[in-house]
């Protein structure tokens, strides 16, 4: 159903029961709509047995208690056969056919006694209840109230005076009935369409908060595999050419080579075990738990030319203290940068300089290497370092180095702790 369909929908039944094709708001006043129906039929089945018992103790017999007992019995087949049925499914042909019955029925009770007027009770209920729209549910309620009058003046012989005394009384019946008819029904269809929004909205903070726990979760997922691949994943490569080193120097006999790449293997190891640490505890890179961001670009330098013999110069003075976001970006800037170095660019040397200009700080690492190829791209490396810079406000700009090589550029705001 479009839009323009539901809008017509609503505007042609806000006074009634949702229609077949109309789903009742869950926890609305129509919700469980069949089982709320058999109070319906208690409540007819009540009013008839109390109509029967009252024309029998009031002394009513022949001919007009059979009479009143026959009107009766149609009213009740109607209900069952029809009434009954379409008060569940909305089915107008057969609301219109038991109203049709009740009507004459109750019309006819009247014309034989007064005790008959236990039948309004349920003749203007079930004429509200069942027939739709509201100009059906009116026009139904005027007939009955006409049909009620002539009854009640039949019984008295039908005069002028006696119409006349009934008349104002079956008005105010009529007015009273429409009235309560229409604000039962606008109650009922706004409370159905109270519940139908308070649903939509249940229903919509749930998916956008299933949306914000899948971005979430998304989120924290590609922070922890660009930390893993900063850290771990780097200090593995380490590891792995660290033990093909010793092994060569093994072959050769070199034994203090060996020992010597061995025990960079290990430094490198409990370094990544405190990195996994740091990880699942959620603590500050490892390198800046006890160092500031000069210190720790030194350590890695140092590191770094250990192992593998590519000379490394770090210059970081007068830089001042940088916040701990800043300096968390800048340090796994520049570890992705030298292990692109030790990858790809057969570098023979190294400068990492960390320095402020202006209102920012900037880190570049250029190297003496190849350079990029022409048809370079962004790996996983430094797409995931390009989106953290840029998540901290930075830019990043990697490009050729003069005279050669490559140079890598950092360039976070501020960031003075």
């Amino acid at each position: 159903m479009t839009t323009a369909e539901r809008a017509g929908s609503s505007s042609r039944t806000w006074w009634s029961h949702p229609g077949p094709d109309d789903e009742p708001a869950p926890g609305g006043p129509y919700d469980n709509w069949g089982r709320q129906v058999v109070w319906w039929d208690v409540a007819f089945a009540g009013i008839m047995l109390l109509t029967a018992a009252s024309l029998w103790f009031q002394g009513l017999r022949g001919e007009r208690l059979a009479l009143v007992y026959g009107a009766l019995g149609a009213i009740v087949a109607a209900y069952v056969v029809w009434g009954g049925p379409a008060a569940r499914s909305r089915d107008q042909r057969h609301a219109t056919a038991y109203v049709a019955v009740l009507i004459v029925g109750t019309a006819v009770a009247v014309t034989q006694s007064g005790a008959a007027q236990f039948l309004l009770f349920i003749a203007f209920t079930h004429i509200w209840m069942l027939l739709e729209p509201f100009r059906r549910s009116v026009i139904g309620c005027v007939i009955f109230t006409v049909a009620i009058a002539v009854g009640l003046a039949a019984e008295d012989g039908f005069d002028l005076p006696t119409l006349v005394h009934v008349a104002p009384q079956l008005l105010v019946a009529l007015v009273f009935a429409v009235g309560l008819g229409l604000w039962t029904s606008v109650t009922m269809r706004r409370a159905d369409e109270h519940a139908r929004l308070w649903g939509e909205l249940r229903a919509a903070q749930a998916e956008l908060a299933r949306s914000n726990h899948e971005a979430g979760a998304l989120a924290e997922r590609e922070r922890l595999a660009r930390e893993i691949h900063d850290t771990l994943a780097q200090g593995f490569t380490s590891v792995v050419m660290q033990a093909q080193a010793a092994a060569a120097a093994l072959d050769r006999g070199d034994d203090g080579a060996a020992r010597e790449r061995l025990r960079i293997v290990e430094e490198t190891g409990r370094d990544n075990l405190a990195e996994a640490r740091a990880l699942v505890a959620a603590f500050a890179p490892v390198p800046l738990q006890d160092a500031s961001l000069p210190q720790a670009l030194a350590r890695l330098g140092s590191r770094f030319g250990a192992e593998t013999g590519v000379r490394v110069d770090v210059h970081a003075d007068g830089v001042p203290p940088l916040s701990a976001p800043t300096e968390v970006v800048l340090l796994r800037a520049a570890q992705e940068a030298l292990a692109n170095v030790r990858r790809h660019a057969g570098a023979s040397s190294v400068v990492v300089r960390l320095a402020q200009e202006g209102d920012r700080t900037v880190l570049t690492v250029s190297d003496d290497g190849r350079g990029l190829p022409e048809d370079a791209t962004d790996g996983f490396g430094l797409a995931g370092m390009r989106t953290r810079v840029t998540e901290a406000g930075g830019t990043l700009d990697v490009g050729p180095g003069t005279p050669g090589g490559t140079t890598l550029r950092a360039a976070l705001p501020g960031g003075a702790a």
